[in-house]
């Protein structure tokens, strides 16, 4: 039998989804999506620094292109 997900609501003020609507690397990716990502960075921070670094980077470079292509898709 496959398992379910279980899916809970969380309450977040406007300025904090705002914050995490920043952090996406594409549309369609879930608030879920990017807390596991923050979790998942921090987690490494302890153990290898520079790998999270590097992370933080790529992302940083993948958001960079979504403005571009989002500046340039605008009338």
């Amino acid at each position: 039998m496959a398992k379910s997900k279980q899916i809970t609501t969380i309450k977040l003020q406007k300025q904090t989804k705002s914050r995490l609507d920043k952090l996406k690397e594409h549309k369609r990716e879930t608030y879920d999506d990017i807390l596991r990502k923050m979790l998942w960075i921090l987690n490494i921070i302890k153990t290898n620094p520079e790998k999270a670094q590097y992370t933080l980077k790529k992302i940083d470079e993948i958001q960079e292109k979504l403005k571009s292509k989002s500046n340039l898709s605008k009338p």
